[in-house]
């Protein structure tokens, strides 16, 4: 669906959206009345607000809720159920055992940090968190102290991938609105992406971990009763090579998609080559992790165990997540009438009017967008789309001050994200953390990864 035309002046616009967050949070957080509910009723009280006809509506809501699930439930679902086998295995155990020995209690946040930074090269932030949710539960386990310590660096990490690093779609499209080489962006923007995160994720996960206590939840418990988990027997795990493996493969054939993509792309490859399209197949993440979970269900699952104890653990896997993944499609909703209504083009356009430095409208547009619709990819196209004119009709921009703008975009798009953003709720349900939590911790650490990273993009800007 396309954008409407916004019903009201600028002003009004920013303020129904600064009134329905709030509303939205108040109804959470003072009322006590179920997200998902909440989501519902706000983004139909939005719809109303801002004057969508009536007869459009239903399908306003059903574009955000829709075009979310879409790409979360079957990622989240698979994500899921491969966690659990991790999990009853003894895989993860193996793999926080294995991190123990090399790498110690204290570090063994910074390790799950950069493995995450090594996974999210090709993986979305949904995939990648939910395949390295076991293994984050595990290790918090093994050591103890807030949760914190240990989802942050990873959660925080996959996002830093995400919104800053090519092939990830925002900054690939960023990149070619502004007419920034991709290969400059991938080169400059991997030590960005992991300095950011080393400062703005990994520093503050410490600081804020030693303040506030999360304990780990029973997210991949399966509903098992401790009597059921104590009487079923002990075996023996699978091996540390087995894991990785596992692990690698959804990144491995995700990246046969990039592969792919790029010879079509670049002509290598002729488009109608049925090779490239079985890759680009394969290589679609929630394909790719269908593919891990048909493997991993030999390999891990009927090692010591019947198909029918299989299908019971995947079965079980499937329940904790529904309140996830519905909760996670209403943030789409709220994030899909926010962007039809076209409150997100009135923030683009006023901000867009202040008259500011490039590199510090980049930030402050993309930042707007977040803020107003949730999506960073959103945020990160949409931004770059608003500032090429300028950018065009500036002379003497190099290769680096183009990254720059690229990445300022990339750490606008990032920041503050909250009850509108799909990635908030995933993180609040995963990690067992109510909106204020939530708010307070993920909130803030997104916002210090995006600010670090924009601090980055000046010296960049600046400097070289």
């Amino acid at each position: 669906m396309e954008p409407m035309s916004p019903a009201f002046s600028t002003s009004v616009m920013l303020l129904i959206a600064a009134g329905a967050v709030a509303l939205l949070l108040f109804l959470i957080i003072k009322v006590k009345l179920h997200a998902f509910i909440s989501l519902v009723l706000v983004s139909v009280l939005t719809a109303l607000a801002v004057r969508v006809p009536l007869a459009d509506i239903p399908d306003v809501l059903l574009f955000g809720f829709g075009d979310t699930l879409a790409s979360v439930a079957l990622l989240v679902g698979f994500g899921v159920m491969l966690g659990r086998l991790l999990e009853v295995s003894g895989g993860a155990q193996t793999l926080a055992d294995t991190m123990i020995a090399r790498f110690g209690e204290r570090r063994a946040p910074f390790a799950l940090g950069v493995a995450s930074l090594l996974f999210g090269f090709p993986i979305f932030f949904d995939a990648g968190l939910v395949v390295f949710l076991p293994i984050i539960l595990t290790v918090a386990r093994r050591f103890g102290g807030s949760l914190l310590l240990y989802a942050l660096p990873a959660a925080g990490a996959f996002a830093a991938m995400h919104a800053i690093v090519p092939p990830h779609p925002g900054p690939v499209a960023a990149s070619q609105f502004l007419g920034a080489d991709v290969g400059y962006v991938l080169l400059i923007g991997i030590p960005v992406a992991v300095l950011s995160w080393y400062v703005g994720v990994y520093l503050f996960s410490r600081w804020i971990g030693a303040r506030i206590q999360v304990p780990v939840p029973a997210i991949l418990g399966g509903g098992e009763t401790d009597a059921e988990a104590e009487a079923e027997p002990q075996h023996r795990g699978p091996g540390f090579g087995v894991v990785i493996s596992l692990l690698l493969l959804p990144l491995v054939l995700i990246s046969l998609n990039t592969v792919a993509s790029t010879l079509v792309t670049t002509g290598v490859a002729p488009e109608d080559a049925a090779w490239a399209s079985a890759m680009q197949l394969i290589g679609e993440t929630p394909i790719a992790l269908l593919i891990t979970l048909l493997v991993a269900i030999p390999v891990l699952g009927t090692r010591d165990r019947s198909m029918a104890d299989v299908d019971r653990l995947l079965n079980d896997a499937l329940g904790p997540i529904c309140a996830i993944i519905l909760i996670t499609g209403a943030g789409g909703m709220f994030g899909g009438v926010l962007e039809l209504s076209g409150i997100g083009e009135s923030l683009a356009e006023s901000l867009d009017a202040l008259g500011l430095p490039l590199i510090v409208a980049a930030f402050v547009i993309a930042t707007g967008l977040r803020v107003a619709q949730g999506s960073a990819t959103v945020a990160l196209t949409t931004a770059a789309g608003l500032i090429s004119p300028a950018v065009e009709a500036t002379s003497g921009l190099s290769e680096v001050d183009l990254v720059a703008l690229v990445v300022a975009i990339a750490a606008g798009a990032t920041v503050l994200s909250h009850v509108n953003d799909s990635g908030f709720w995933l993180v609040s349900r995963f990690f067992g953390m109510d909106e204020k939590t939530t708010l307070k911790t993920w909130t803030v650490m997104e916002t210090t990864l995006g600010t670090t990273a924009f601090a980055i993009s000046v010296v960049l800007w600046y400097v070289f």
